[in-house]
């Protein structure tokens, strides 16, 4: 080989890229302007930071198995219970922190319903100091429920592609 530079050749952005990152874009910026909106002309707060990251698997990867509703659903509810249940049982803590996000990672692996933003809820409950039932339903399961029609219409209906690739 001589000794002269090799030089990679500039990336190419084909048009589908840029319609995708379009959709991805509008999809993740609309979902959590309704979501904050809503939550705001009801006094509810219904973003938590992991739904930015529940977007970007809706809106940026929807054929992914992450992205899909039995994912988003069950994997949010069911790290969020385990959250709950460990601040109840083991007050807050570094080590309560970790087992329940391990907790929440191996059950949602029992269930098939692996979502990795759902990983930080225990954390968000945790480091937030909100550990009432009622956090389980507003905003977790509310805005869930938001996401999730809101990713049924935009996909659907805005990027015209079939989503979800399956329910359950």
């Amino acid at each position: 080989m001589s000794e002269q530079t090799v030089r990679a050749a500039p990336a190419v952005h084909h048009p589908t890229q840029f319609k995708q990152a379009l959709f991805g874009f509008l999809g993740g910026t609309c979902a959590i302007a309704l979501i904050a909106w809503l939550g705001h002309v009801t006094s509810s707060p219904l973003v938590i930071a992991p739904f930015g990251a529940s977007s970007v698997l809706l809106f940026g990867a929807p054929d992914s198995a992450f992205a899909q509703p039995r994912n988003l659903v069950f994997g949010h509810l069911l790290s969020t219970a385990v959250g709950l249940a460990m601040v109840w049982i083991a007050g807050p803590g570094i080590w309560q922190m970790a087992l329940a996000v391990g907790i929440a990672i191996g059950l949602m692996q029992l269930g098939r319903c692996v979502h990795p933003p759902a990983g930080a809820d225990p954390l968000v409950i945790m480091l937030s100091g909100n550990a009432s039932v009622a956090f389980f339903f507003v905003p977790v399961f509310a805005g869930v429920c938001l996401l999730l029609m809101i990713a049924l219409v935009f996909n659907n209906f805005v990027r015209r592609h079939r989503w979800p690739q399956k329910w359950l």
